[in-house]
C-alpha cells in the first residue's frame, strides 16, 4: 500500500495514472516525475518497492506544491481577490461564474439548484367577478 503526500494510491492501476489521485498532479506532471525517478510508468503500484516510494516521495515534497499546501494557496489567492474587491473576487463572493460565462441560462453548477416559486409569485391571478 503506497501512501504519497497523505493519499493512498489505488492498488491494482499503474503508477503512472495512480499518482494523478494526489490533488495538484496531472498525468503530465506524473510522467515527469516518474523519468526523473527512472521509474518505469507501467509497473502498478502494488509491485513498486519502498525505495521506488520513498524516492517519488522526496521528489514531489522537493519540487512540487500538491495537497494542502496548494488548497491552502489557492483560497490565499481568492481571499486576496475579493479583499482588493476586483471584479473576480465578488463574482466569487457571489458564487456566481468568475471566468465570463453566461448566467441567463446555464452556471447551474455555482447557482445551485433554480429557485422554484418565484416565477408563480411574481404573476398575480385575476379572478373573476
Amino acid at each position: 500500500m503506497a501512501r504519497i503526500e497523505g493519499v493512498t494510491l489505488p492498488y491494482n492501476k499503474r503508477i503512472e495514472y495512480g499518482l494523478t489521485y494526489v490533488f495538484g498532479i496531472g498525468l503530465k506532471t506524473s510522467q515527469t516525475i516518474l523519468q526523473k525517478v527512472n521509474v518505469d510508468f507501467n509497473t502498478r503500484v502494488k509491485d513498486l518497492s519502498d525505495e521506488a516510494v520513498a524516492a517519488i516521495q522526496k521528489e514531489i515534497t522537493n519540487n512540487y506544491r500538491v495537497e494542502g499546501d496548494l488548497k491552502k494557496e489557492i483560497t490565499l489567492n481568492i481571499r486576496r481577490l475579493q479583499e482588493i474587491g476586483s471584479y473576480r473576487g465578488l463574482r466569487h463572493k457571489k458564487g456566481l461564474p468568475v471566468r465570463g460565462q453566461r448566467t441567463k441560462t446555464n452556471a447551474r453548477t455555482r447557482k445551485g439548484p433554480r429557485k422554484s416559486g418565484n416565477v408563480i409569485a411574481a404573476k398575480k391571478k385575476t379572478t373573476k367577478k
